[in-house]
C-alpha cells in the first residue's frame, strides 16, 4: 500500500520583484526547487500554484500573442505603404511609446503584471496610428514637390494637432483609472498607468525623434518630372 503523505509543506510568503528578467526568475526558481526536492522524500513532487503558477500561463500565452500582434501591424503597415523601409520607419513608433508605460510604472513604483502587459498591447495600436500619420505626411508632401527638409518641418507642423489629440484622448480616458485607490483598483491601474504614461511621453518622441529617423533613413525624393 502506497504511503500517504503526513505532513504537507507549503509555502506562504509573497515576495515583489519589480522588473526582475525572466531569466533571473527562472534561474531563481530552478534554485529554489533544488534546494526544497532535497527535503522532499522520494515520490514526491515540487508543484508552482496560485497566482505564480496563474502569472507564469498568462505570460506564456502573452509569448505567443504579442509576436502575433507585432507580425499583424508590420504587415497591414507594409500593405498601406509598399516598402520595408516606411514600414520599419512607422512601426519604430512602437518602441517610442513603450518607453512612456516603463517610466509610468517606474514612476509609479508597480511591478510588472498581466493588467500591465495588456497596456503595453494596447500602445502598439495607438503607437502604430500615429506612425502611419506621420510617414505618410511625409510621402505625401514630398510626392507633391516639396524638399526633404521643408517636408520634415511640414510634416511636424500638420501631424502636430493630430498626433496630440489621438494621445491626449487615451490618455485623459484612463486617468481616472490611473490615480484610482478604490477597491479592485489594483487590476486596473497597471494598465492605466502605463496608457497614461505611454501617452504622455509618445507626442513628444513622435514629433522629434520620429521625423529625425525619416531624415536619416528616407530615401523617398522629390520625383523627376520630364519636361516636353
Amino acid at each position: 500500500m502506497k504511503q500517504t503523505p503526513h505532513r504537507l509543506l507549503k509555502l506562504s510568503q509573497y515576495w515583489s520583484l519589480p522588473f526582475i528578467p525572466a531569466v533571473l526568475l527562472r534561474t531563481w526558481r530552478q534554485r529554489l526547487a533544488r534546494h526544497l526536492l532535497q527535503s522532499l522524500r522520494r515520490g514526491y513532487r515540487l508543484d508552482w500554484a496560485g497566482d505564480f503558477a496563474n502569472f507564469q500561463n498568462a505570460i506564456d500565452r502573452l509569448s505567443i500573442a504579442v509576436p502575433i500582434a507585432i507580425a499583424l501591424i508590420l504587415l497591414l503597415l507594409y500593405v498601406s505603404f509598399g516598402t520595408l523601409r516606411d514600414t520599419l520607419l512607422a512601426g519604430s513608433a512602437i518602441p517610442m511609446a513603450l518607453i512612456g508605460g516603463i517610466v509610468g510604472l517606474a514612476l509609479a513604483d508597480m511591478s510588472f503584471s498581466i493588467s500591465a502587459a495588456i497596456g503595453f498591447v494596447a500602445l502598439f495600436g495607438i503607437a502604430a496610428m500615429n506612425g502611419i500619420m506621420v510617414v505618410g505626411c511625409f510621402n505625401r508632401l514630398i510626392d507633391s514637390g516639396l524638399e526633404h527638409e521643408a517636408a520634415l518641418r511640414e510634416t511636424c507642423r500638420q501631424q502636430m494637432r493630430p498626433v496630440l489629440m489621438t494621445c491626449v484622448a487615451a490618455c485623459v480616458g484612463l486617468l481616472p483609472a490611473a490615480f484610482s485607490t478604490a477597491i479592485g483598483s489594483q487590476v486596473q491601474r497597471p494598465l492605466a498607468i502605463v496608457v497614461v504614461g505611454g501617452m504622455l511621453l509618445a507626442p513628444i518622441l513622435f514629433l522629434t525623434v520620429l521625423p529625425a529617423a525619416i531624415g536619416f533613413f528616407s530615401r523617398r525624393r522629390v520625383p523627376v518630372t520630364s519636361e516636353a
